[in-house]
Order: C-alpha cells, then structure tokens, then sequence
C-alpha cells in the first residue's frame, strides 16, 4: 500500500491522502473544484466545478499509474439536485466513451462554496503500477 501525492491537483486540507493505491486498485479521496495552481479562485457553477474536479482526479489517477479510463466506480456529491443536468455533461466530456459505474447522492451542505464533490476507484494500469 503507498499514498500518492501530487501537485498537480489539491494538497489534502486534513489528515488524508489525495489517493492510495493497494491491490492494483487507487482510491482517490474526495475532490472538490480547487485548482492547485490558484486555490482561492472562484469554484464556477456546478458544471464548471465537475470538470475542475475531474481534471484534478485526472492528475491524481496520472500519479498514481491510472487514468480516467480506467475508473471503476464514481460516487458524486451535489448540493443541489437540479445541477445534475451540467454535472453530468461535465462528466461525460471527462470520460468520453468510457462508462464506469456510478452513484449521485444529494446532499445539503458541502464544504463552503461547493456544490459538487466527487470520490472515485480506478485500476492501475499494469504496466505503471508502482
């Protein structure tokens, strides 16, 4: 089991990993819309938020020898049920024609301005795993 780190996406604000890989398979912890590179900037809408998030899932997945094509599973958190529409577009411009299951769970609160947060499992790819 080894933890993976990576600047390209946000440094863990807690006591947690952005991802751990164990088994040939990366948890990645759950992403809110922070770009690593300017980390006060305003989160956008919902959309907007999906696909900073995944960008940054993108990078973590990258350091840990994964890739979004490799998802496994996706759990996404919104505050409000009515942005699904753009979240889910957001979502399927990430992934193009890969189709990995999913969950979306309404919730009332996510941390300060978010709307969206996004936890995800992918394989590691073989041929990089670590």
């Amino acid at each position: 089991m080894h933890t993976i780190s990576t600047p390209d996406a946000p440094r863990p604000k807690g006591h947690y990993s952005q991802a751990i890989v164990h088994g040939g398979i990366v948890y990645v912890a759950g992403q809110l819309a922070i770009d690593p590179q300017n980390p006060d900037a305003d989160p956008g809408d919902a959309g907007a938020q999906a696909r900073l998030i995944f960008r940054n899932i993108a990078a973590i997945l990258d350091a840990a020898g994964s890739s979004l094509s490799r998802l496994l599973q996706v759990t996404i958190y919104v505050s409000d049920i009515g942005s699904w529409p753009s979240v889910n577009e957001a979502f399927a411009e990430a992934l193009g024609d890969h189709r990995p299951t999913r969950a979306i769970v309404p919730v009332s609160n996510l941390a300060l301005a978010w709307d969206v947060e996004v936890v995800a499992i992918a394989a590691v790819d073989d041929d990089r795993a670590g």
